[in-house]
């Protein structure tokens, strides 16, 4: 099969119209059928190649919604012409501990779909089976697509804290990530804190957030002293964490979707000890969890806000990206 994509030949390149050609379909591996596929910020770190493993030519996209055009022999939960959604990873081992126990997405094995492989930018994208969900019949499959790793990023640590409709939540950075985590809160049943600029305070409600702390302002911050059983931070920047970490109750947890690469600056005492917090992050999730995910954004009416380009234009949706200026997703739709 001859596979019409688009891709990147170095690092912080254009794209350009791109072939590859797939092999035979192995028996635990499904086709999919491109129809959209977001663009995630994890997409413009391979291009640019900030993490050093990315490998060029390279196709990007990880956010794909799309009907299965093939499956091999032993693929038994799908069919052709279902609508699925792959994510993140486009394959695990099966076989190591964390897979044997549910936890896929801990795998040290599990295959990225934009490493080592070609991804969503494409007609087709091929995966191995555990890693391809059906999109609910009841969720806008043009808008799914992410959900698939931004909207996963946020939901897997409210499912990993155990969090109870009744808690307190903040979520730091209102944005590409955030909002979707201030819509996921909501349905939950939290009270919900959007901690975000004075300028956005109204579009968080709007999405909502009960209230809002302004995040530039360091005695807002301390009003909310022991409010929060958990804060999901988004942001990728230095903050002064020990002022996040005070706002948290008891046994509260900091969780971080966001992908901050500096070292963060936190004191054990007297809040993490004497409160007992803990501050942790998560790797999306694992098939289970997106599953529970898209079947809870349909009941819920969940959906990220997106901004739509033709795939043709994925040059022009990537300068977007680069602005700063996306609202707050971007998705490429099949010209």
């Amino acid at each position: 099969m001859t596979v019409k994509a688009y891709a990147v030949t170095k690092a912080k390149g254009d794209f350009e119209p791109f072939e590859f050609e797939l092999g035979d379909i192995d028996p635990y591996e499904v086709d999919i059928s491109v129809e959209s596929c977001g663009i995630c910020h994890s997409d413009l770190s391979m291009v640019d190649d900030e993490w050093g493993m990315a490998q060029f030519p390279l196709v990007p996209g990880h956010e794909v919604v799309g009907k299965v055009s093939a499956v091999g022999d032993h693929v038994t939960h799908i069919s052709v012409g279902d609508r699925v959604g792959l994510g993140w990873h486009a394959g695990y081992c099966m076989m190591c501990d964390q897979c044997m126990s549910g936890d896929h997405n801990l795998c040290s094995n599990a295959e990225p779909t934009i490493a080592g492989r070609h991804g969503g930018f494409a007609d087709t994208v091929r995966a191995k089976a555990p890693s391809v969900v059906k999109i609910p019949d009841g969720l806008n499959a043009s808008e799914a697509g992410p959900l698939l790793c931004g909207g996963i990023a946020m939901f897997n640590p409210m499912v990993q804290a155990g969090l109870s409709p009744t808690d307190s939540v903040g979520v730091i950075g209102i944005g590409g990530l955030g909002h979707m985590g201030l819509k996921f809160a909501a349905a939950w049943g939290c009270h919900v804190t959007a901690f975000t600029s004075d300028a956005k305070r109204q579009e968080a409600i709007d999405m909502g957030a009960h209230d809002t702390i302004n995040s530039r302002d360091p005695e807002a911050i301390k009003t909310a002293a022991g409010r929060f059983d958990l804060v999901l931070s988004t942001v990728n920047v230095p903050l002064d964490w020990n002022a996040v970490l005070s706002t948290l109750k008891p046994r509260g947890r900091l969780m971080m979707p966001g992908a901050v690469t500096d070292p963060l600056d936190i004191n054990v005492l007297p809040d993490m000890m004497f409160k007992q917090l803990s501050v942790g992050s998560s790797p999306v999730g694992a098939p289970v969890v997106i599953r529970q995910m898209l079947d809870f954004a349909a009941r819920h009416d969940i959906a990220p806000v997106n901004e739509h380009f033709p795939m043709s234009k994925v040059n022009d949706a990537f300068e977007h990206l680069r602005s700063g200026k996306a609202r707050f997703r971007i998705v490429l739709d099949r010209d």
